[in-house]
């Protein structure tokens, strides 16, 4: 066969003398791809560079997203790709590179050897259309959607979803008024046949917003990028409840025409769109859809995809999802993908819950509207529940949900390295993050703006708010793709925008990255978004109890602070439990709240010293961004980790009338309301009044508005403390001091890494003290599942346990850990638990040998 030589010329624009000399492709297939286009001109658009020959070629042996890049002697650069994906990728680093140089002309001279490939199939970010009056101006701008592409695909993510109808909870919320592409199909069509139109949307409008997303599909395809319609509502009008303020009613639809309707609709927006690769549908009732018609209501809606003459990646949200369902989907020909919530609807540590919160648990139910869902799948609802089993017809992708809702700034290599590696445990196909601000105006809360909620006109982006956060996309897109990147993979990025600081900016933000996703793991006042924003906090008093709707919904009787669950039970203790572990000396061995203050102090004080060394030496205003939002963050640790402390002080001397406990939490809790207040100095004039992400009360308002609680709850207990000598002579005897876990001894987890189902699986433990009594927990991959404790036998080689050949019997991986005691009874640990960074897997997974993911977007 002959060589195909294709030499590609740069636009006119770009010719000047430092740009490389000539763009040589050997392959047909690359020259003719708009991929490998796009990245050619984003390369000439790069400015000045390196005057060196680049010459690209494809290589079948490599993945498809993956490349090898070599400079020669002479100064040419040869690439050598897996597809034009992986092409695209290796031009658009060198446009990198050069930007961000410098000296743009000597960007790759330090170049060595670049072998890289994919680790994750699908690295996802997900924007959501949650306001009409903060949305439409970026939706509707080519502008926007060019360089926010271009910014993705240059980091790498290769999955990109628009959300349309996330902003409401159609079946259950009170008057409904911003409905604006929320059922979207009349927003976007006439549908033949259909006499169905949105009062106050003309025809041009509708038009305009059938461009736009035409424009974003392609524009997304165009770069390598997966662009999946995400449609969560399929209810034409509110269900439960009359909404007289709704702002755009749409009319010639009853319920019963809703389906059929949205069959030919979703058929005609495909065909207006090729660019569309695939379609997520929220399935359970929050979509619109009674869940007791939900199956003849989907799989008439489903029926409009089998004739769209293209590939379209059918991805149902998990939640509530059942054999029926699936059944439906792969009905339809096309391939099926589940997309569970990674934790709960917020961004936690990197690794999934070892076990899913009592509230969670299968139930039943005979509520017509969300009997699945809230009944036998329940479950399902803030993880992966049974959805990875080994012979499972569909894939699986997770989904950070919003919730922390990330006004602020946070970023940390180390945990987006472990997203990386955690995303595709038992053969997931990765993760799609719902980006920063998704829910920013939701339910009509966006007041007179602005969507980046800067109230000083100096910090202000415009539709440009998503730049606030590219150190955080290019993390994401790259460790993603590549958890062991070099560093240098960003450093570079942040030398250009923050010159002799960037060590100290990666740092500060690194660190403080870590704390707000270590409270909603410890301390989870509500898996919903809704109800718990850690970020902007809304106190539980530890005097008296939590009244409001939005802790009592799911904080466990007697809905106070010493009661709250962690996210994770299996690996953190409540208050309560730690203090009746402490005072009857037999800890559960399971990290402390002390512990987890400990923690947080840690980060505080590395974040503050980071950013004490920086001496702004490069962009003002990004520094000044990054500033403030750190020192929000230290001053949150800081208020945890106090009211953590206070918390475990007043539950001890409730139980013992003790007084030093009592000026201790008093102590603790003043603590924690001069950092609460501390974060008002750093804020004022910077953010709006009101942070409006939702109508319950934990999504608006201010932290100031947060003070008060706090502040009154700190009196209260020094009242208490001041009064505690008068009742001293009751106490029988002082309360034990609360102390940190001590250091946990180095012990190996000896077990097969991939299990032989059907065989016995036997765990060896190595390092423990001798004496030491060891519980091994071990169950299936299946948050529906209880674990199964079995104790350890202690022998010449260490401590032993066999899991049965029954239970190995099974299409799913196990997780197993173990709890440690030591042979005095006292200290006990979780094996092998979080250490150090936060971001390890704090349990050990055997996988099963058949795990394994098989679609991704390049393959």
């Amino acid at each position: 066969m002959l060589e195909i030589v294709r030499r590609i010329g740069l636009p006119r624009s770009a010719e000047r003398e430092s740009m490389p000399t000539s763009f040589t492709v050997t392959d047909d297939e690359l020259a003719a791809s708009p991929v490998v286009a796009w990245a050619r001109d984003l390369l000439a658009a790069s400015g000045p560079g390196p005057s060196a020959a680049i010459v690209l070629g494809l290589d079948r042996d490599l993945h498809p997203e993956g490349f090898r890049l070599r400079r020669a002697h002479d100064g040419a650069v040869t690439i050598s790709a897996g597809g034009p994906v992986g092409a695209a990728y290796a031009v658009s680093d060198i446009a990198d590179r050069i930007r961000t140089a410098p000296d743009p002309s000597a960007a790759l001279d330090a170049l060595d050897d670049v072998d890289e490939e994919p680790a994750v199939p699908v690295r996802g970010i997900l924007r959501s259309f949650s306001s009409d009056r903060l949305d439409q101006d970026w939706f509707r701008d080519e502008a926007f959607w060019t360089e926010y592409l271009d910014e993705l695909a240059t980091q790498r993510i290769n999955w990109f979803q628009l959300a349309l109808g996330m902003q409401y909870n159609y079946s259950h919320e009170i008057d409904i008024r911003d409905n604006y592409l929320c059922f979207a199909y009349p927003f976007l069509v006439d549908v033949p046949d259909w006499n169905v139109t949105v009062e106050g949307l003309s025809a041009e409008e509708r038009e305009a917003n059938l461009r736009a997303l035409r424009f974003a599909s392609d524009e997304a395809a165009r770069r390598g990028i997966h662009f999946q319609l995400g449609l969560w509502m399929h209810a034409a009008e509110p269900d439960i409840v009359p909404s007289p303020h709704l702002r755009y009613p749409i009319h010639g639809l009853t319920g019963d025409d809703v389906a059929a309707y949205s069959a030919q609709a979703l058929s005609t927006v495909l065909a207006a769109c090729p660019s569309i690769a695939g379609v997520t549908f929220r399935v359970h009732y929050e979509g619109g859809v009674a869940e007791d018609i939900r199956g003849s209501f989907w799989r008439t809606v489903m029926e409009g995809l089998r004739d769209v003459g293209r590939p379209i990646l059918i991805d149902m949200h998990a939640k509530g999802v059942d054999a029926e369902l699936q059944e439906i989907a792969a009905g339809t020909g096309q391939a099926v993908m589940l997309s569970a919530k990674y934790a709960a609807e917020h961004q936690g540590l990197p690794y999934h819950q070892t076990t899913i919160r009592d509230l969670e648990r299968a139930r039943p139910s005979d509520d017509d509207l969300r009997q699945v869902t809230q009944g036998a799948r329940r479950f399902t609802r803030y993880g992966y529940g049974d959805f990875l089993p080994a012979d499972r017809e569909h894939d699986l992708l997770f989904r950070i949900w919003p919730g922390t809702q990330r006004l602020l700034l946070w970023a940390d290599p180390v945990l987006f390295a472990g997203y990386a590696r955690e995303s595709t445990i038992a053969g997931a196909l990765g993760v799609e993050l719902c980006e920063p601000l998704t829910f920013r105006g939701r339910k009509d809360t966006a007041g007179n703006g602005p969507r980046d909620l800067y109230a000083d006109p100096e910090l202000a982006m415009g539709t440009a708010d998503w730049k606030k956060y590219r150190y955080e996309y290019r993390l994401w897109g790259r460790l993603l793709y590549d958890p062991d990147a070099s560093p240098e993979t960003w450093r570079r990025w942040l030398r250009s925008m923050f010159a002799d600081d960037a060590a100290h900016v990666e740092e500060a933000v690194g660190t403080a990255g870590r704390i707000l996703p270590l409270m909603t793991v410890a301390f989870d006042i509500a898996a919903d978004n809704q109800s718990y924003w850690p970020e902007v906090f809304l106190d539980i008093p530890l005097l008296g109890i939590a009244d409001e709707d939005w802790a009592s919904s799911e904080v466990p009787a007697p809905h106070a602070w010493g009661s709250v669950s962690p996210l994770d039970p299996a690996m953190f203790d409540t208050t309560d439990e730690y203090i009746a572990g402490l005072l009857a000396g037999c800890a559960t061995g399971k990290h402390t709240p002390i512990d987890v203050a400990g923690w947080f102090d840690e980060l505080a004080a590395t974040a503050a010293a980071a950013l004490d060394r920086i001496a702004v030496t490069g962009d003002a205003l990004e520094t000044r961004r990054v500033t403030i939002d750190v020192k929000v963050l230290i001053q949150l640790a800081r208020f945890f980790a106090a009211k953590l402390r206070a918390g475990v002080d007043h539950g001890i001397a409730m139980r013992t009338d003790d007084p030093r406990r009592r000026s201790s939490a008093a102590r603790h809790a003043a603590s924690a309301s001069d950092a609460y207040e501390r974060i008002l100095e750093i804020v004022d004039g910077v953010y709006a009044d009101d942070l409006g992400f939702g109508l319950r009360r934990p999504q608006y308002g201010h932290w100031r508005d947060r003070v008060p609680a706090i502040d009154a709850d700190a009196r209260g207990l020094a009242e208490l403390a001041a009064a505690a000598p008068r009742s001293a002579s009751s106490a029988a005897a002082p309360a034990p001091e609360p102390a940190a876990t001590p250091a946990a001894p180095s012990i190996v987890v000896d077990v097969a890494s991939v299990l032989r189902p059907g065989h016995e699986l036997p765990v060896r433990i190595e390092g423990a003290e001798s004496g030491a009594h060891i519980t091994l927990h071990y169950r299936h991959l299946n948050q529906g599942e209880d674990f199964v404790e079995t104790p350890m036998t202690e022998g010449p080689g260490g401590f032993t346990a066999t899991i049965p050949a029954d239970y190995t019997r099974s299409p799913y991986p196990l997780v197993l850990f173990a709890t440690v005691r030591a042979a005095d009874g006292g200290a006990a640990w979780v094996m092998p638990g979080l250490r150090g960074s936060l971001a390890d897997r704090p349990y050990v997974l055997v996988d099963h040998p058949d795990a394994t993911g098989r679609w991704s977007p390049h393959r």
